[in-house]
C-alpha cells in the first residue's frame, strides 16, 4: 500500500512540473525523463543481469522510426502501430539475443556494437522509408480517443512511462528472475550448477530491456515530432552505459542519479565556462570511476551509514 502510495504521490510531483515550465525548460525536462527510462532498463541489462551490451540505445532509435513509418507511411492506427512496434522490438531483441548471449563481455560488446552500427547505415541508405541521412519530421502525433496530447499533457505521459518502467524492472529485480540474473551476472557456471538455465535468463533479460527501450523510443518520436539517424548514434549508447556507471551500477537509485547528472551537467557547465565542459565532464567520469566506484549513489550509502554509526 505504501508503494502505491508513494507511486501515485510521485506521480502528481513530476507530472505538476510539467505544467510549470517554459517551452525550453518542457524540452529538457522531458528529455531526462526520457534519459532516466533508458538508464533503468540498461541498468538492468548491464548493472543486475550483467551483460555488456551497446545495442540499447538502437531499440529506442528502433521504437522511434518504427511507430513513425507504421503510422505515417504505412497508415496503421495507434494502437495498432503501438503494437506492432513492441513486436518488431521483441522479434529484433530475440534474433540478436539468441547468437549474441552465448558470447561473454567483449565479444558480446563487439556483436551488439555491429548491430548498432548496422543500424545507422540503413536509417542513412533506407531512402524514402527511413528518410536517408536526413529523417522523418513534420508528423505529429494523432489524436488519443478524438484528443490532442500535447504540451505538459504529453510530459504527463513521459511521467508516466518512467514510472512505470521501474515499477516493472523493480518487480523483476525482486523476483526470481531478477535473483537469477544476479547471479548469472556474478557467476554463470555457479548459476548453472544451482540450476539456473544461463542461456534463457540472458536471452530474456536482453529481450525485455530491449522492448521497454523500444516503448521509450515510441514516446520519444513525438517529442520533437522528428527522427534522424545521428540521435540514434553509438555516441548515445556510450553516455548510456556511463550513466549507469557513474550513478551506481546494479542499482535503480544509481541509474536515475546518473542520467540525471550526466545529461544536465553539460547543458549547466556550457554557459560558465564554453567548450571546456567536455574537459570537465570527461575528468569527472574518470574521477567517478577511479575513486567511487560503486558511483554517485555509493557517496549517499557513505553518508546514511555515517549518520547511523553516530546515532
Amino acid at each position: 500500500m505504501k508503494q502505491i502510495l508513494g507511486f501515485v504521490v510521485t506521480a502528481v510531483i513530476l507530472s505538476a512540473i510539467g505544467f510549470m515550465l517554459g517551452s525550453y525548460q518542457t524540452d529538457v525536462y522531458r528529455k531526462v525523463l526520457l534519459w532516466v527510462t533508458l538508464a533503468l532498463s540498461y541498468n538492468f541489462l548491464f548493472g543486475i543481469a550483467g551483460q555488456v551490451a551497446f545495442s540499447h540505445f538502437t531499440f529506442y532509435g528502433i521504437g522511434a522510426y518504427a511507430i513513425v513509418i507504421l503510422i505515417f507511411q504505412v497508415g496503421l492506427p495507434l494502437p495498432l502501430a503501438i503494437l506492432a512496434t513492441i513486436a518488431i522490438c521483441v522479434v529484433l531483441a530475440l534474433v540478436v539475443a539468441i547468437p549474441a548471449t552465448r558470447l561473454e563481455g567483449f565479444y558480446l560488446a563487439l556483436a551488439t556494437l555491429a548491430f548498432a552500427q548496422l543500424f545507422i547505415v540503413v536509417l542513412d541508405e533506407g531512402g524514402t522509408v527511413t528518410g536517408s541521412a536526413g529523417g522523418l519530421a513534420n508528423y505529429r502525433l494523432p489524436d488519443v480517443f478524438g484528443m490532442q496530447v500535447s504540451g505538459p499533457w504529453y510530459t504527463v505521459v513521459i511521467v508516466m512511462l518512467m514510472l512505470a518502467t521501474l515499477a516493472i524492472l523493480w518487480r523483476l529485480d525482486r523476483s526470481y528472475f531478477g535473483r537469477a540474473c544476479r547471479a548469472v551476472r556474478d557467476d554463470s557456471e555457479a548459476a548453472q550448477a544451482m540450476g539456473v538455465n544461463v542461456a534463457r535468463t540472458k536471452i530474456i533479460a536482453y529481450t525485455i530491456t530491449s522492448a521497454l527501450a523500444g516503448i521509450a523510443g515510441m514516446v520519444y518520436a513525438f517529442v520533437d515530432n522528428t527522427v534522424n539517424p545521428p540521435i540514434f548514434g553509438l555516441s548515445n549508447s556510450f553516455l548510456l552505459l556511463f550513466m549507469v556507471i557513474v550513478g551506481g551500477s546494479g542499482r535503480h537509485a544509481g541509474a536515475i542519479v546518473g542520467a540525471v547528472l550526466l545529461y544536465l551537467m553539460p547543458l549547466v557547465l556550457a554557459p560558465i565556462i564554453g567548450h571546456h565542459h567536455a574537459l570537465v565532464f570527461g575528468i569527472f567520469m574518470v574521477a567517478v570511476v577511479l575513486f567511487q566506484p560503486k558511483g554517485v549513489i555509493g557517496i549517499w550509502d557513505w553518508l546514511v551509514a555515517k549518520v547511523r554509526s553516530k546515532a
